[in-house]
């Protein structure tokens, strides 16, 4: 396997579990009281915006070539480091 190859895998399993986590602050807000949950449903669309733009950079990085993908590397760990820090603000809001 290759190191991009190995890399598209980390990230992809990245993102089924932010998935998971995402399914879980959902359930979550929709068992919280009416004030609370507005707030709680636009935390989850802003993280499902960082998903999205997430699953992007991993498609450009599934389409590159062997020898550009390390090119892409700063953009796609941009997108993976917003979206880390938006589930773990969403995280401690949801406690």
């Amino acid at each position: 396997m290759s190191m991009k190859d190995a890399y598209e895998k980390k990230l992809q399993a990245r993102l089924d579990e932010w998935d998971a986590e995402i399914k879980k602050l959902k359930a979550q807000a929709d068992e919280a009281e009416a004030d609370a949950q507005r707030e709680y449903y636009q935390q989850i669309d802003q993280l499902k915006r960082d998903r999205e733009r997430a699953q992007q950079k991993l498609e450009e990085l599934q389409k590159s070539s062997e020898g550009a993908w390390e090119d892409l590397r700063a953009g796609i760990e941009s997108a993976w480091t917003d979206l880390e820090e938006a589930m773990k603000a969403a995280r401690a809001r949801f406690k």
